[in-house]
């Protein structure tokens, strides 16, 4: 019979998994991602249009694969939209109305979101690494584990903007978060709390 001072396997491997150097990254942490080649069987008037998931859940549960690389989309309504799981890279959505939109595990790399409101939307676990949010209004928007790495937020307006304390830290950080809201006239730096 086994001692119950001595330790079992099970709660070795448990402590060794808690004490394990290695950690797990968040989306906008990944190095790099391997996504799948774009779907050009379809013409880009049906592959190329926001649509709200019908799962109805903020986790990026889709039917099937989101992606709007490479679209022009610029001044689309994604207003109330839940887009969760979306991947965009190289996609023109300057001037879209995401207010009171849903991103979650959002791909959101080397955007055009110049001018876009985001306002009372709720953006959880994006990654907006090299995308262009210049001018863009992220006013009473939830911005949680979301990477502003890389990206253009001069002239953004984050007034009231749930920022996590660490993700704060990284915003401030961009060398681009300066400037004046043309719309609002509120300062970018200021917004943010940094």
């Amino acid at each position: 019979a086994q001692s119950s001072k001595t330790p079992t396997l099970s709660s070795l491997i448990a402590l060794s998994l808690l004490l394990s150097p290695l950690t797990a990254h968040a989306d906008g942490d990944t190095k790099t991602f391997k996504l799948p080649p774009i779907d050009r069987s379809q013409p880009s008037s049906t592959r190329c249009v926001l649509k709200s998931s019908a799962i109805g859940q903020s986790n990026a549960a889709r039917d099937s694969l989101f992606d709007l690389r490479e679209c022009s989309l610029s001044g689309s309504n994604a207003k109330g939209m839940d887009l969760s799981g979306v991947i965009l890279e190289n996609t023109d959505l300057s001037n879209t109305d995401f207010t009171d939109a849903v991103i979650s595990k959002g791909y959101l790399h080397t955007t055009n979101f110049k001018n876009s409101d985001f306002t009372n939307a709720v953006i959880d676990r994006g990654s907006f690494k090299g995308s262009d949010l210049s001018q863009a209004s992220f006013k009473n928007t939830v911005l949680t584990g979301t990477n502003f790495d890389d990206a253009n937020v001069e002239g953004a307006d984050f007034t009231e903007s749930a920022i996590g304390d660490f993700d704060a830290r990284r915003l401030c950080k961009n060398p681009t978060l300066k400037g004046v809201n043309d719309k609002t006239g509120v300062d970018t730096r200021e917004s943010a709390g940094c």
